[in-house]
């Protein structure tokens, strides 16, 4: 038993790892897309155990409801769409030099996995592992474009190993804890000067960094089920190098090793079920992200003449994010149970600090999914989703924007939509009934 389970775990570490890299849809460069289930139902309900075994990523304590040992696989296909198109205020030299034309499609497709097993040690005590990826982008314009000085090319990638332990205190009352220890690497280029084929400044670094997750569920009445998850930061010093194509400023063309001190925020996150009938089950949830934490981040020489001093900075200056949604999960019968839901996020990306690495909004999510149950051990699940950007997502790199290059504004309208297909199975090795909630 114990080389399975080691078996599991490390496979669905292995897949993380493969895949990685991503486009962020949950709010700045977050990820969202944990759970096929989850998604299926806009993640309403995900922290109060709506999200199946993908549940634990959001709150621990929700291990309480899986019986015996159960592992689950999940792959989310993420097709991001973003267009730009330099628009009137565009700097007339940018327009020159780079063209008038759009950027064309500049987000890439990503394959996003996530592994989780669960295993009931007695009445009392669960313990489980999650693998995930929190954190991802990934966005490229054309060598040659007129916003070429604000971006180029832009990665983060990350990879998190989640070890969780849950406890049922009483019949109604279960908490969870968890540990994460995270994996986080960012790449971002842009040109030198805004002439063809300008030599690229390219920043690069990594760390490996540690949270926390904790959380409990609450069952007041029959039916009822209520959730609350909390994901802690996860402070990081990223080491890595400033390489220049040619000389930018005072600083001739070379590499310059780099450290930047960057906190990554924390989550908190409610969620509910309620039973209305034994096939029909509505569910709600509410996320703030503590965005707030990513001001302005200075990037400063780690050796030599360069030690100590500022080279550049990452100027987010983020407010906070919030989602909420809403989704039902009805049984169709034995086999077959149907899902969907609807959510709308707050992103911590406005007017006022949009740019052009990452031209994100607030979104309207829409999801709808299915699960089958193909034996007592095995259900297949699957989940679409497409998320419509609302509101103004257009660009303004002028003065008062954190990103703005003096004398060079940039102004844009933004094209952009999301379209996610999510596959996931779930095998239990026992016969063991999951919890579920029930009315009379």
């Amino acid at each position: 038993m114990k080389r399975r389970i080691f078996a599991l775990l490390s496979c669905s570490t292995v897949a993380c790892a493969i895949g990685y890299s991503g486009t962020a849809h949950a709010g700045s460069f977050a990820l969202r897309e944990q759970s096929t289930i989850g998604l299926g139902q806009a993640f309403a309900g995900a922290s109060a155990g709506a999200a199946g075994l993908g549940s634990m990523y959001w709150n621990p304590a929700t291990m309480t409801n899986n019986g015996g040992l159960q592992i689950g696989a999940d792959l989310a296909v993420l097709f991001p769409y973003s267009n730009v198109t330099p628009s009137a205020g565009t700097s007339s030299t940018l327009l020159y030099l780079g063209g008038a034309g759009s950027s064309g499609d500049i987000g890439g497709d990503a394959v996003l996995p996530a592994g989780y097993v669960s295993y009931q040690v007695n009445d009392k005590l669960w313990v489980g592992f999650g693998t995930n990826t929190p954190f991802g982008l990934s966005t490229s314009y054309p060598t040659n474009y007129a916003g070429q000085i604000y971006a180029r090319d832009s990665t983060v990638r990350s990879i998190d190993l989640n070890p969780n332990v849950a406890y049922a205190v009483t019949d109604w009352l279960s908490v969870g804890v968890g540990l994460q220890a995270m994996y986080f690497k960012t790449e971002l280029t842009r040109a030198i000067s805004p002439f063809p084929y300008a030599p690229s400044a390219k920043l690069e670094g990594d760390d490996w960094g540690f949270g926390f997750t904790a959380g409990a569920t609450i069952k007041p009445f029959e039916g009822t089920q209520i959730g609350i998850g909390y994901r802690s930061s996860v402070s990081l010093t990223l080491d890595g190098d400033l390489a220049l194509g040619g000389q930018l400023g005072p600083l001739p063309r070379g590499t310059y090793p780099i450290g930047a001190d960057i906190d990554l925020p924390e989550q908190l996150t409610i969620g509910i079920q309620q039973a209305i009938t034994p096939q029909l089950t509505l569910a709600g949830q509410f996320e703030w992200t503590n965005w707030s934490r990513l001001d302005n981040i200075p990037v400063v020489g780690t050796t030599g003449q360069t030690s100590g001093s500022e080279l550049t900075s990452l100027p987010f200056h983020y407010d906070d994010g919030y989602f909420v949604s809403a989704g039902l999960d009805y049984a169709w019968n034995d086999k077959l149970t149907i899902r969907g839901g609807l959510g709308y996020e707050w992103s911590p990306i406005t007017l006022d600090n949009r740019d052009l690495r990452l031209p994100d909004s607030n979104r309207v999510h829409a999801s709808v999914g299915l699960s089958y149950r193909w034996s007592e051990q095995l259900t297949l699940d699957f989940a679409y989703s497409h998320i419509f950007a609302v509101g103004d997502g257009d660009i303004s790199l002028t003065p008062g924007n954190p990103h703005y290059v003096s004398g060079l504004p940039f102004m844009a309208d933004v094209d952009s939509r999301v379209d996610i297909v999510s596959f996931g199975l779930t095998y239990r090795f026992d016969t063991a009934k999951v919890t579920k909630l029930v009315t009379k």
